[in-house]
């Protein structure tokens, strides 16, 4: 997550308060979701931008995860990411993202 991102999450969670902030991703790969849910939940583990060290254990989801996808109506999910669930390795994000929220 690069620092500006890093800076707008904690604005909004200082703002709204933790408990009202969901994070939604939606990297193609399960290492940067995993990086990125573990830099809004426990701090950055580069400790590069401002979440070093501060652990905000904001919701992270990822846009690929079933209990997401239930949330869209299905056939705009279809059209904008249907083809990136056929051809990106959606168990092993939902697995990584399931990891970091324990």
């Amino acid at each position: 997550m690069d620092l500006e991102n890093q800076k707008r999450v904690k604005e909004a969670a200082d703002k709204y308060g933790a408990e009202n902030v969901v994070v939604l991703l939606g990297a193609s790969e399960a290492e940067a979701a995993g990086l990125a849910a573990e830099t809004v939940t426990v701090g950055d583990p580069t400790f590069a931008g401002v979440l070093a060290g501060v652990a905000l254990n904001l919701a992270v989801y990822h846009v690929l995860e079933e209990e997401v996808k239930e949330q869209f109506d299905q056939a705009v999910y279809e059209e904008q990411m249907g083809m990136m669930e056929m051809v990106l390795d959606v168990d092993e994000i939902s697995q990584e993202m399931q990891d970091i929220r324990g």
